[in-house]
């Protein structure tokens, strides 16, 4: 090591000592951050913010197929993540498209140890903070170097400061019976051998015991379980025509011992696969401008996709131009400058509270205690009266918001954090009962002679079938397809349709809500991205939508199978 070098024989020493009692990975977490803290180096500057982050899960997965299982799984594994500061809270070496120094998981001759070795600990973590540091160095220095040659327009700090925190909650192990829920995944898996013509299935369980650990050199000690359960089924199918269909069903539990009972699983199973079979029959849509209305699980979809990601503004780092951290592409908040601005009509509100840990009876997915940076969450008001009031916030300053309130749950590049909502909660003051609702968009396609109206029932998010590709025809975020959409008439009667998407709609189209019923649907989901995954949950009524726009992509479809499929004896 170029810079930690000379600190080698001490770090030999320690290795020697007796390991310590307790939380063996919490104490070498915090003994070196403590060391490397009071590090010195002549000539270079010393950091100024240390943190170790360690997820870690035990878990266990198993798929199955057709009554067959195709793969099972117990793992262990601890994934860290150190970040070393140089400069001070308003200027350092993050934020910067040039590079992302400071930043470390990997250190050479491989990953951290899933035993508590002290020793081992120890010099895995002395290994990559040396290394972080220096990049973080290298870093900083092109980051000045780049500033020579440009004009900020605005000056934001690069980190905020954020009140040290010491909460350690009690990881337990993962107490499964493997055999038991390898026979359900198989059993439950046969169901798709009643729909032969379903061409592909699978049924996905895992469930994972496990959280994180964070150490900084605030004084923030973190220990935070995080435990989940799911069992996934996924099927598709091909209409006459080629087109590939998709759908999928999903069961959340925090906790493996209070997952849905099997015939439960069953019903919801059996009518996914129905909605397959009945969607590939089903005439392909026309193109259709109109009114639409989202019921059920379709209508916490629409809100958790188009105006969840929204509340999470992103900044764009120094120096890039049209690009984004690790080279992903750049996009802004759809809000962004909007703070005080009508973005639903005014009967609505919107609270993401993670401290609320039920609804009516039902345990919330999306709780927690503490965020991935340390921070403590409170309820948050983000919309009054269809009034824009605020963003879900990390510790990287936005323009206008300096501090964190708490919502840092998702990676947003090296070593940044990205928001996300807890347990979204979307209300309207003026609710009508949920069976007017569909009365009401009768009555609008009458007013304006129109043959039919759009009802959506499920949308495919979070995606079974592949994420959307590209934006929208005229431009903006792609927003996901609906997978059960049906046309209804003057007389109240219902046509699936297929291969229909939307164009142009956006957190802007949430202003022409015209209603929204006396119901609350709520949708559990794993949000989840570069790898990490947070619990989500969207409580929200079903709503009527006054003007949409879908479209019946142009698309190569792709040769239907040539032999029958096999008869299938259960």
């Amino acid at each position: 090591m170029l810079i930690f070098a000379a600190l080698g024989a001490a770090i030999l020493a320690v290795a020697q000592a007796p390991a310590p009692n307790g939380d063996v990975l919490l104490r070498a977490m915090r003994d070196e951050v403590d060391r490397s803290a009071r590090v010195t180096v002549s000539g270079l500057a010393a950091p100024y913010f240390i943190e170790y982050v360690v997820d870690e899960e035990d878990t266990f997965s198993v798929s199955a197929s057709l009554g067959g299982v195709v793969s099972r799984r117990r793992e262990q594994f601890r994934a860290p993540e150190i970040q070393v500061r140089v400069g001070d809270y308003q200027f350092d070496n993050t934020n910067f498209a040039g590079g992302f120094g400071g930043f470390g998981g990997a250190a050479p001759g491989g990953g951290l140890p899933v035993e508590n070795s002290y020793p081992v600990l120890r010099r895995y973590f002395w290994l990559e903070t040396d290394a972080a540091y220096k990049a973080a160095v290298e870093t900083l220095s092109r980051k000045r170097a780049t500033l020579r040659n440009m004009t900020q327009n605005d000056q934001i700090n690069d980190f905020a400061h954020a009140a040290p925190v010491r909460f350690l909650g009690n990881f337990q192990r993962l107490a499964i019976d493997e055999d038991a829920w390898t026979n359900r995944a198989r059993s439950l898996s046969a169901v798709f051998t009643q729909f032969p013509s379903i061409t592909y299935s699978v049924v996905d369980l895992e469930a994972t015991n496990g959280g994180f650990y964070i150490v900084n050199t605030e004084g923030t000690e973190v220990r935070e379980p995080e435990n989940v359960t799911f069992l996934r089924a996924r099927a598709t199918a091909q209409a006459p025509d080629g087109m590939n269909i998709a759908d999928g069903v999903t069961f959340h539990s925090l906790d493996a011992g209070r997952m849905p009972a099997d015939d439960e699983m069953v019903r919801g199973i059996t009518a996914m696969a129905r909605n397959i079979v009945a969607l590939a029959a089903a005439p392909k849509g026309e193109d259709y401008t109109g009114p639409v209305m989202f019921e059920g699980q379709a209508s916490p979809q629409i809100l958790a996709e188009v105006l969840g990601r929204n509340l999470a503004p992103v900044r764009r780092p120094l120096g890039g131009v049209g690009g984004g951290r690790g080279g992903a592409a750049f996009t802004a908040s759809e809000l962004e400058g909007r703070i005080g601005a009508r973005v639903l009509p005014d009967s609505f509100d919107v609270v993401d509270d993670p401290t609320q840990k039920e609804w009516h009876g039902r345990p919330l997915f999306g709780s927690y205690d503490v965020d991935r940076e340390g921070v403590a969450p409170q309820p948050l008001r983000l919309i009054e009266k269809g009034v824009l009031k605020g963003f879900l916030l990390t510790r990287e300053p936005m323009k206008g918001f300096e501090g964190s309130n708490g919502r840092a749950r998702l990676p947003s590049g090296p070593g940044n954090s990205g928001a996300a909502i807890s347990n979204l909660f979307v209300s309207a003051s003026d609710a009508v009962p949920a069976a007017d609702l569909k009365k009401k968009l009768i009555e609008l396609i009458q007013a304006r002679s129109k043959p039919y109206g759009i009802l959506v029932r499920k949308m495919d998010f979070p995606s079974v079938g592949g994420a959307p590709a590209g934006g929208q025809p005229n431009g903006g975020r792609p927003v996901s397809a609906p997978i059960a959409l049906f046309q209804v008439y003057p007389d109240g009667h219902e046509v699936q349709v297929r291969g229909l998407r939307f164009r142009g709609l956006n957190v802007k189209s949430l202003k022409d809500i015209l209603a929204a019923g006396d119901d609350s649907q709520v949708f559990d989901f794993m949000n989840s991205q570069r790898g990490f995954s947070a619990e989500t949950c969207v409580v929200a009524p079903s709503i009527l939508i006054d003007d949409l726009e879908l479209y019946a992509p142009e698309e190569e479809q792709p040769k239907l199978p040539i032999v029958p499929p096999p008869e299938i004896t259960p």
